[in-house]
């Protein structure tokens, strides 16, 4: 889509992309592994390939259970939060358990209005939202809020237990999330002493992120890597 904007809506706009390339390093630091700059795709391409080097997580094993840590200043709305659902999905097993310890989480959008749609809809699956903005002139107009419906709702296929902050048991259970309080679930699985990737907590297996912003997790079963698409010309640094 951007591609296709700034070559027929704004050839004539100075265009330069700047992305960068993000890995919590073995201290557990936030480390960047790459700054990409250019006026063409070709910088995102290049980002995308140390991307998949560092950021693409392939596991031979499906996760039947996985506890997934969101930092309160950083994450504060499920419009947010929910990276820990659509970056997991394709890793979780059928019928398996998502935990998102949110303690910074305290409402549902990122401002008033799409907190509302949120709230008033839900994260019911593709189906129910779909027929929701066919019927809605208010979700028609906020399609966004409609993505982000989809893309946080589980399909029916796994369960996500929400521990948030700052929302009742009632409101998360309004939008479709199983809520659990987040210090009894903290002392639970003792987040301090749980390392990214698998843990073995009590003779329980599960698996631990503590960013659900630095990676994508799949099943290598289910996730294969292609060859990027060829690139159009301009200028570009990496």
């Amino acid at each position: 889509v951007l591609d296709y904007m700034a070559r027929n809506l704004a050839p004539d706009l100075p265009i330069t992309y700047l992305l960068t390339v993000r890995e919590r390093g073995e201290a557990g630091t936030t480390i960047t592994r790459g700054i990409y700059a250019g006026d063409d795709n070709e910088c995102f391409l290049r980002g995308a390939r140390l991307c998949q080097q560092v950021n693409l997580d392939l596991l031979d094993e499906a996760i039947t259970k996985a506890v997934v840590y969101l930092e309160p200043s950083e994450y504060k709305s499920t419009w947010l939060g929910n990276k820990a659902i659509y970056r997991t999905r394709l890793a979780l097993a059928n019928d398996g358990e998502l935990i998102i310890v949110a303690p910074g989480v305290s409402t549902f959008g990122e401002d008033p209005a799409i907190d509302r749609l949120i709230r008033k809809y839900g994260y019911r699956g593709t189906a129910l939202t779909l027929e929701a903005a066919r019927g809605s002139r208010e979700l028609a107009a906020q399609l966004a809020a409609a993505a982000h419906l989809i893309h946080g709702s589980t399909e029916g296929r796994f369960r996500v237990t929400y521990c948030p902050g700052g929302l009742t048991p009632a409101e998360i259970e309004s939008v479709g999330f199983r809520y659990a309080d987040p210090a009894e679930v903290q002392r639970r699985y003792d987040l301090s002493r749980l390392r990214d990737g698998w843990n073995d907590v009590n003779g329980e297996r599960v698996f631990y992120i503590s960013d659900p912003g630095l990676g994508l997790w799949a099943l290598r079963s289910r996730f294969a890597l292609t060859k990027p698409p060829g690139v159009t010309r301009g200028h570009h640094a990496g």
